[in-house]
């Protein structure tokens, strides 16, 4: 899932009021390439803190001890890093797990379903980003998402094929549970920051 984040710089398309900017291997030819830059660098952060504790909770208990760390720790994760940082900084997906704390605002879902297009479209989704400044109650934002792909430590707990007592467990943590049934190289969600300018 959270593998292929450092191996490359997304490629970006920024909307601004006055027009469209391409981005390329990261850098801005819009002046914004700082605010991009600082939301890929918290991604990469949030990402590889997120799947160090996974990874550990797996080893340690298997999976059912995963979903706990999952549903307590993903959060925490979040908020320090918004905390930290001044972004506001999370995970959403069209397929939820926890619809009410990762719902996707209708800014995330349009997002969202263009990511879903442009995957159909044939393009990476280990690269597949989108940042665009917004307005809105008269305040302008830096919004950033950068798409999840589906990877094989996701599979575990996302996937078609669930070891029973990985099924229960979910079924008990999350009674609401949208986010079965993906395979490797979906879309599984994305990472979604922003910040006022």
């Amino acid at each position: 899932m959270f593998n292929t984040l450092k191996k490359k710089r997304t490629r970006v398309l920024i909307t601004i009021a006055s027009g469209i900017a391409l981005m390329s291997s990261g850098r801005a030819e819009t002046g914004r390439d700082a605010n991009l830059e600082e939301a890929q660098g918290i991604i990469e952060a949030f990402a590889s803190g997120l799947k160090a504790e996974l990874q550990a909770a797996l080893n340690a208990g298997g999976p059912t001890n995963a979903i706990r760390v999952c549903k307590e720790r993903a959060p925490a994760i979040a908020a320090d890093y918004s905390a930290r940082t001044g972004w506001d900084v999370g995970r959403t997906s069209l397929r939820l797990r926890n619809p009410a704390a990762n719902a996707p605002d209708a800014w995330e879902k349009q997002v969202l379903l263009k990511f879903e297009e442009r995957k159909s479209g044939g393009e990476d989704v280990e690269t597949m980003a989108f940042a665009e400044v917004t307005q809105a109650d008269g305040e302008k934002r830096f919004r950033y998402m950068q798409a999840i792909p589906t990877g094989a430590l996701c599979l575990v707990c996302h996937g078609e094929a669930l070891v029973p007592a990985v099924g229960t467990a979910l079924d008990k943590a999350y009674p609401k549970d949208q986010a079965r049934g993906f395979s490797l190289g979906d879309i599984r969600g994305a990472f979604t920051l922003s910040k006022p300018l």
